[in-house]
C-alpha cells in the first residue's frame, strides 16, 4: 500500500506537513529556529546583545539622574527618571528573553557595557543636561531600532516586533524629555536652591 503525503495548500504555496514534522523533530535542540528562519542567527544576536548593553546603561543612566538631580524643577524630573529607568531594565529584560529563545547568551559583562551600547553613560549634575542626555541616548536608540527593524525585515518577524515595541516606548521617552526641555527654563531652577 502506498503511503501519500500529506499537503496543504495555502493560497499559492505548498506546505510538505510531513517534512516539516520530520524536520521538527529531527532539529528539537534549536527550539523556536526552523529552517523557515531567514535571518543570520549569529548577527542577530550580536545585535540583540548590543541593543541589551545600550537598554542597560541607559538604565543605569537614568538611575543616577534621578538620585542625582537637584533644584526646584527636580522631583518631577526626577519622577520621569525613575519611570524611564523602571521601562529600560524591561527592555533589557525582554531583549534577553529574546536572546535565550534564539539560542543565544545574553551578555552582561559589565567591562563591555559601554563599549557595546549604541547610547552613552552620562554623569551630569546639571538637571537640563541630565534631559539634553537622555534625550541625545534616546534620539540614538530610536535611530538605531529604526535601523534594525528595517534590517530584520521579515526575515525574523518576532525579533523585529521586540524592537518595534521598545522603539514606540523610545519614541515616548524623547517626547517626554522633550517635554521637559519646554517647560523648564534654561537655567533649570538652579537658582532657587537644591530642593532634593
Amino acid at each position: 500500500m502506498r503511503q501519500e503525503r500529506a499537503f496543504c495548500t495555502v493560497a499559492d504555496f505548498l506546505i510538505d506537513i510531513e517534512t516539516i514534522r520530520a524536520r521538527a523533530r529531527e532539529e528539537m535542540s534549536k527550539g523556536p529556529v526552523t529552517d523557515a528562519y531567514g535571518a543570520d542567527l549569529a548577527r542577530v544576536l550580536q545585535v540583540l546583545n548590543e541593543a541589551l548593553a545600550t537598554e542597560i546603561v541607559c538604565t543605569l543612566r537614568y538611575k543616577r539622574h534621578y538620585y542625582t538631580a537637584t533644584g526646584i524643577y527636580s522631583e518631577p524630573v526626577a519622577a520621569e527618571f525613575l519611570e524611564h529607568a523602571q521601562e529600560e531594565q524591561q527592555h533589557a529584560d525582554k531583549l534577553a528573553q529574546r536572546i535565550v529563545q534564539l539560542g543565544g547568551a545574553p551578555d552582561f559583562n559589565p567591562d563591555t557595557l559601554t563599549t557595546r551600547a549604541h547610547a552613552e553613560y552620562d554623569a551630569s549634575s546639571d538637571l537640563i543636561e541630565m534631559i539634553k542626555e537622555d534625550l541625545v541616548a534616546e534620539r540614538v536608540a530610536i535611530a538605531s531600532y529604526t535601523e534594525i527593524i528595517q534590517w530584520l525585515g521579515e526575515d525574523d518577524p518576532t525579533t523585529r516586533r521586540v524592537f518595534e515595541d521598545l522603539l514606540a516606548q523610545e519614541e515616548e521617552h524623547a517626547d517626554d524629555l522633550r517635554g521637559l526641555l519646554e517647560r523648564i527654563p534654561p537655567d533649570g531652577g538652579s537658582a532657587a536652591g537644591r530642593t532634593r
